[in-house]
């Protein structure tokens, strides 16, 4: 299902006018060759965020609770190559390029591949998943993501039997970006591989129905529904397959507020707050935090026999 923007937001609120205007020329002007283009592969102006994806697969992986509206997925953000507050990226984040874009898929494969965007979209059938997504700083959103399995580019390059981890490397262009010692950039996430090859884990490239905004990580991020947040890199460059647990960015800056796994867990607290309660984005009380952010039926497995204050 489509889902449409709220009635309130207006596409030349989240983009230039100057910009938006040009699109909706170019839409006219293009008549019905536009939707093919949009299903044949991202072009520059898809990348600029104009237009929609087109049809989307049904999908099972749909919570049922209440969207959180696009105006705040859009504008409350945390993505610190464009600033620290939670407004900065929808303010900074138009400067970043999108198209062309590629993402390199190395290490411990078997066919190594650069896929840029078109082949990106042709990986697998878009569908969109309504997923949860909760913050390290306790508070969570509920997002019409879209986008495809990870584990769909993952068999593309076959990983090699030895390959335990999977990392993963995002943009960082001095030129448009932030370039205050907050962390170590480029920024890097990684996860076990078995986490990346699980079905929930996603590489999204849109949400609501639209092609991803720069703020919330254009043109393709990662989202792991049942970790917390900073754990879905956005902007991906690299992916590497390895042997070794590789370094990540939060947790070399605070390895004890910041564990390599980051499973959403309520009796863990970070060391300078609780996580045992959330607030949902546009709600005023706050309510309990779910282990594994409510997926715990799905992945909890994975992780029999951890010790999961340890393994945090």
């Amino acid at each position: 299902m489509l889902i449409k923007h709220a009635a309130d937001i207006r596409p030349s609120e989240i983009t230039s006018p100057e910009l938006y205007a040009d699109r909706r020329r170019f839409l006219r002007l293009a008549g019905a060759g536009t939707a093919a283009l949009a299903l044949g592969g991202p072009t520059e102006l898809l990348a600029a965020q104009a237009g929609d994806l087109g049809p989307l697969v049904k999908s099972p992986f749909r919570v049922d609770e209440p969207l959180t509206p696009r105006k705040d997925v859009t504008r409350y953000n945390n993505f610190y190559e464009f600033g620290t507050d939670k407004g900065d990226p929808a303010i900074n984040a138009h400067r970043m390029k999108t198209d062309p874009w590629t993402i390199k898929v190395e290490g411990l494969v078997g066919k190594p591949r650069t896929f840029d965007l078109d082949q990106i979209y042709k990986l697998a059938p878009l569908e969109e998943r309504i997923y949860r997504l909760r913050c390290v700083e306790a508070w969570s959103m509920v997002i019409p993501w879209v986008g495809f399995p990870l584990s769909a580019l993952l068999k593309a390059v076959e990983p090699l039997g030895s390959a335990r981890y999977v990392e993963f490397v995002t943009l960082f262009d001095p030129k448009v970006m932030d370039t205050r010692p907050v962390l170590d950039w480029p920024y890097k996430e990684g996860l076990r591989l078995d986490e990346a090859m699980h079905p929930l884990t996603l590489m999204a490239v849109g949400l609501y129905g639209e092609v991803l905004p720069n703020q919330n990580g254009a043109p393709v991020r990662l989202v792991v529904p049942w970790k917390y947040g900073f754990k879905s890199a956005k902007s991906i460059v690299t992916i590497r397959l390895t042997d070794k647990q590789p370094n990540t960015s939060w947790n070399d800056a605070g390895p004890e507020e910041y564990g390599f796994y980051s499973n959403v867990n309520p009796d863990v607290d970070h060391p300078r707050w609780s996580q045992a309660k959330e607030r949902r984005i546009g709600d005023f009380l706050k309510r309990k935090t779910l282990p594994f952010n409510g997926y715990a039926d799905q992945v909890a497995s994975m992780y029999a026999g951890m010790d999961l204050r340890k393994n945090f």
